[in-house]
């Protein structure tokens, strides 16, 4: 179970479960420092001594899989699972590329350790800080109360009154010492679920990219790290509309500490100090005192010298204690059941003893007066009319504005706007239409008016059950759940939640202009659809999931408006902690092997006159077992499975060690990255012959190898030469490991990799090809796109290629005759 949240509200009293639950939040922070600290001193190590690079990754790999995430409320979201399981993949993509021994990368000190010491020194020295002043206000006020309540009430007025106001600015300081070090401390350990993975991903990334890493290790991680950063991007997200949030809360509390109150919690609870019957007379023991007024009983829990067994009570009455009957100041007696005669207490001020005595009286607790609200809006035909005015603005003359609904208008203006259509003398006066009213405007002022309804679209009702929904692991029954409640809300708000939704569909449908995606739209009005009743801590931390109820409504609005949900569904609730989860959290390469053929001795030769004469393999280019020239245009992902052992036991006992290794390897053919060699090589002038090579050495030298590697020859293949794209990864490296060593190892994959995610190409392409339909919906945004990749990429049952896969050379043969249709007619006539 996580660490349960820091309200705000009990910075105010201080208690000892309080100061309990800020240990435990403390003693993670020292844990997470000292993790820091551990990786920052390996990474340097890793950097610093190559000759000792096997020992120093496995040691980061340990301290990676040895540190767990804590968190924050009861559920994770899938992004937030994907994080924190982030560390126990990357240490065995560290042991397994350890197999392989690759070198280490220059300039790591940028990527790994740079972003952790800003972090640790930005934010966790930051919490360090405030928790120094936390105590030092704490002690100061304390000490200050402990004189102040020490004074006689005989002294002067003016003594009196100079000691109230000197012990009241003492309680403000530490009060908001108090806030601000929560916040802070809450904040760090909401950051380093991306700031400390981060630099540890980008480490890795370049890990992988700039070594002799397998290409096929190389590719497994690429999807890995593309969900991971988006997974990272969604916590950040999610992350900054909740501090805001908290912020605004944080605010709220200074000037009213007591005004939220959960259910369940006492009526009235906080210090008070015990007359009590010593040898020699009288002293003043200091409680920690809960009251709860539906059962009358008071909890009392000693705090001097140090905390003790708690009591409880039956209270009977309660009376005010006259000023002059006791040397003490903000006293009043209480008698109770278990004991005989009256117990007189002593309150921290008047106000604090007012409240004890109405509490206990049974009257209504009066904390404090609240705040004027702002003045709430009501879901009416007004303010449909409002909406659908806005709508059709936002979709005749804006639906293609970059950022709609993400940037915020004038609040001058948009209070304007709001008091011009919602004016009692004149509503609805407003032509949303008129060029005064710009699509900041309207769009802030739609937002507006339904973060300020009295009660939210989707209502407090209903809240509950939709946050406990989208946290459940099955994802249909995601879908399911908030469908049949969506249908659960009153008349006039699921026409209202109907219109807002299928406009945020259209909105989206032109994400390729506006950038804004369903995601976006979640974290947007997230907040503004759905509002928990009580201002909370806890309630911010659901922020994420009200968001993710949001995209589910924009995905699939037309289920969900158009029929009616099953009538078998069954209601929402909470999904249990200890149940195994449905859907497992991304991992990097857990498949098994793509089908490949083998790769013959002539494959060097082959390569070799690449550039001159191509025609060994020509005769397949347009073969119907390959596709042809469409098939290379549409690649279908290949299926994944065991490949049969080459070679029988007699020509494994006499060849030697490298022959063996150049016999046993076979090639997957990448095509889209050989389209961006052939592009790449095109833009720098011309095709380059690659080298007779393996691992870098010439084969006739890697034959003379030293014997004692032969072994690791044996099951490690050799690889092609490699090339950089411009975006900093390998377009083809080509290592391979034997079966054995694949169904041995602790990496089990699973059945298809996902094709790669669509990117923008630099490299203009030497011909225009007609593309297939799945590639013609591709958005210009990386990040919608890729984010959709990923969605469908996850739903796909997968298939099959029937054609076998085409060396890299037949790839190039293609684009070559692509690029030169004479001399394909010609190379047919021959």
């Amino acid at each position: 179970m996580g660490h349960p949240p820091l309200e705000f509200s009990d910075c105010s009293l201080d208690s000892p479960d309080f100061r309990e639950r800020l240990k435990s939040y403390e003693q993670e922070l020292e844990r997470t420092n000292k993790f820091i600290k551990e990786v920052i001193k390996d990474g340097t190590s890793l950097i610093n001594a190559i000759k000792n690079y096997s020992s120093a990754v496995v040691k980061f790999s340990q301290s990676l899989n040895g540190f767990q995430f804590e968190f924050i409320g009861d559920t994770l979201t899938d992004d937030e699972i994907n994080i924190a399981e982030s560390f126990k993949e990357f240490a065995e993509l560290l042991q397994d590329v350890e197999d392989e021994r690759i070198m280490m990368i220059q300039n790591s000190s940028n990527m790994l350790i740079k972003p952790l010491e800003t972090f640790k020194k930005d934010h966790i020295g930051v919490a360090k800080d405030r928790k120094k002043k936390f105590e030092k206000e704490s002690e100061k006020f304390y000490s200050a109360l402990d004189r102040h309540l020490s004074l006689s009430s005989k002294k002067k007025e003016s003594q009196l009154q100079e000691a109230d106001v000197q012990v009241d600015k003492e309680r403000q300081n530490f009060y908001e010492a108090s806030l601000e070090y929560v916040n802070k401390i809450q904040e760090v350990h909401e950051r380093k679920k991306f700031e400390v993975v981060e630099p540890v991903l980008a480490f890795l990334h370049g890990l992988l990219t700039f070594h002799h890493l397998t290409f096929e290790l190389t590719q497994d991680f690429l999807p890995y790290k593309q969900q991971l950063q988006l997974s990272l991007q969604h916590t950040r997200n999610h992350f900054m509309g909740t501090r805001e949030e908290m912020e605004d809360l944080m605010t709220r509390m200074k000037e009213a500490p007591q005004t939220c109150k959960l259910p369940g919690q006492p009526t009235i609870e906080g210090y008070l100090y015990s007359q009590e019957k010593r040898a020699l007379g009288f002293s003043w023991v200091k409680y920690y005192c809960k009251y709860v007024k539906g059962t009358k009983i008071l909890s009392m829990i000693p705090c001097d010298p140090k905390p003790g067994v708690k009591q409880e009570f039956k209270l009977k009455s309660c009376i005010r204690r006259k000023s002059e009957s006791i040397d003490k100041r903000f006293c009043f007696d209480i008698e109770m059941s278990e004991r005989q005669g009256p117990v007189t207490l002593q309150a921290l001020s008047e106000a604090n003893r007012s409240l004890w005595i109405e509490a206990m009286d049974g009257k209504e607790p009066i904390y404090i007066t609240p705040n004027a609200k702002p003045e709430q809006m009501q879901l009416n035909e007004l303010g449909l009319k409002f909406v659908k005015r806005c709508i059709n603005a936002v979709e005749t003359k804006g639906i293609t504005t970059e950022g709609v609904y993400r940037t915020v208008g004038s609040n001058l203006q948009v209070q304007k706007l709001l008091s011009q259509y919602f004016d009692p003398n004149h509503p609805g006066d407003a032509d949303l239409q008129n060029t005064e009213w710009d699509i900041k405007t309207i769009t802030s002022a739609l937002k507006h008016y339904l973060r300020n309804l009295e009660e939210p679209v989707m209502t407090y009702k209903l809240h509950r059950e939709l946050v406990s929904a989208s946290k459940s692991d099955n994802l249909d029954y995601r879908l399911g759940a908030i469908h049949s409640l969506v249908h659960k809300l009153p008349e006039k708000n699921r026409e209202m939640l109907e219109l807002i939704i299928k406009h945020l569909m259209n909105v989206c449908s032109h994400n390729k202009e506006n950038l804004m995606t369903a995601f976006n739209m979640g974290v947007i009005f997230g907040p503004t659809l759905m509002r928990a009743q009580e201002d909370t801590v806890a309630a911010m931390i659901n922020i994420k999931f009200q968001n993710i109820v949001v995209e589910i409504l924009i995905e699939h609005y037309e289920k969900i408006f158009r029929f009616p949900p099953e009538e078998n569904a069954a209601p929402p609730v909470p999904p249990p902690r200890a149940a195994p989860r449905k859907r497992q959290p991304i991992t990097i390469s857990k498949r098994p092997a793509r089908p490949r053929p083998n790769l013959n001795s002539s494959f060097s030769e082959d390569v070799e006159d690449d550039a001159g004469n191509p025609d060994h393999n020509a005769s397949s280019a347009n073969s119907p077992e390959t596709g042809g020239v469409s098939s290379l245009l549409s690649p279908v992902p290949l299926q994944r499975m065991t490949r049969p052992n080459v070679g029988s036991p007699k020509v494994a006992e006499t060849d030697s060690p490298l022959r063996q290794a150049v016999g046993n390897q076979s090639w997957r053919p990448h095509l889209e990255s050989e389209m961006g060699r052939l592009a790449s090589k095109t833009k720098d002038g011309g095709l380059k012959p690659a080298t007779k090579s393996v691992n870098g050495v010439p084969l006739s030298d890697q034959s003379n190898a030293n014997a004692s590697r032969a072994s690791s020859f044996r099951s490690k293949p050799t690889s092609s030469k490699m090339v950089y794209t411009e975006d900093g990864d390998y377009s083809n490296v080509n290592v391979q490991r034997g079966h054995q060593e694949k169904t041995s190892s602790g990496l089990q994959r699973p059945p298809m990799r996902p094709p790669d995610p669509p990117c923008r190409d630099k490299v203009t392409p030497p011909l225009k090809v007609e593309q297939s339909t799945s590639m013609e919906d591709t958005s210009s945004s990386v990040v919608a796109s890729r984010a959709k990749f990923f969605e469908n990429a996850a739903r796909k049952t997968g298939g099959v290629n029937t054609s076998p896969p085409r060396s890299p050379l037949v790839a190039r043969t293609i684009t070559a005759k692509v690029e030169n249709p004479s001399t394909m007619h010609s190379s047919s006539r021959s």
